[in-house]
C-alpha cells in the first residue's frame, strides 16, 4: 500500500524526475478531488493516471481509487491536497 502524504495547506507536491512513479490528489474549488500520476508497465511502457472530480467525489474515493493504481504500477507515495489553492 502506497505511504499518504498530506500537504499542508499551500504546501505544493515535490517536483518528479522523469524517471519516478507518482501520484498526486489535489483539491478543487467545488470540494471534490481529482488525481494524476505517472509510472511504468512491467513492459517498460509509460502509463499515465487521470481522474475526474465527478468520480473522485470525496478525499476518500479519490484516496481509494489512487491507492488501487499506485498498487497496479508499483507506486510508493501519494501527494493529497486537502484544501485548493487560491
Amino acid at each position: 500500500m502506497a505511504e499518504v502524504i498530506y500537504l499542508a495547506e499551500g504546501e505544493d507536491h515535490p517536483a518528479f524526475a522523469e524517471d519516478e512513479r507518482w501520484i498526486t490528489i489535489d483539491a478543487s474549488n467545488d470540494g471534490k478531488f481529482y488525481g494524476t500520476g505517472a509510472s511504468w508497465k512491467s513492459s517498460g511502457e509509460w502509463v499515465g493516471y487521470c481522474s475526474l472530480c465527478e468520480d473522485d467525489a470525496s478525499l476518500e474515493k479519490a484516496l481509494a481509487a489512487a491507492q488501487q493504481w499506485a498498487a497496479k504500477y508499483k507506486v510508493n507515495k501519494i501527494w493529497a491536497q486537502l484544501k485548493p489553492w487560491d
